[in-house]
């Protein structure tokens, strides 16, 4: 029977670090620049903003209906690239290269297809928690 130290270490090793990834505070923009109606849990009944951002989720019990504790938008380059893809407003043309939408000043994003990829920053102004 081989050992297991070395291959449970590094499942060990794995996890320790998705867990300190997830742990990590969204920021403002994360999570204010998503619609109430698309948020998707995170937390549990009664979860404090503390347990929340703690779990690496953000944390807004201003609007009844929908979850207080929920999945941050997804981390961009740059704070002013953070938005939903609805929000987003085209900068570019089909087949834009990321190096052509940089020289027009311009975000560049091409995990999701049939949205714009490159497109307008926003202010980071209207970020808060």
């Amino acid at each position: 029977m081989a050992p297991r130290g070395p291959g449970l270490l590094v499942a060990l090793l794995v996890l320790s670090l998705c867990a300190l990834a997830a742990s990590t505070k969204p920021s403002p923009c994360q999570c204010s620049r998503l619609s109430p109606q698309n948020r998707k849990n995170c937390g549990f009944p009664g979860i404090t903003s503390d347990q929340c951002f703690a779990a690496g989720c953000c944390f807004d019990s201003n609007v009844a209906g929908v979850p207080w504790c929920f999945t941050p938008l997804p981390m961009q380059e740059s704070e002013q690239c953070v938005m939903e893809v609805k929000s987003r407003k085209n900068c570019g043309y089909p087949g834009i290269s990321q190096q052509d939408c940089a020289s027009r000043k311009c975000c560049f994003s091409n995990t999701i297809p049939e949205v714009p990829w490159c497109f307008f920053p926003i202010s980071v102004q209207d970020c808060h928690y």
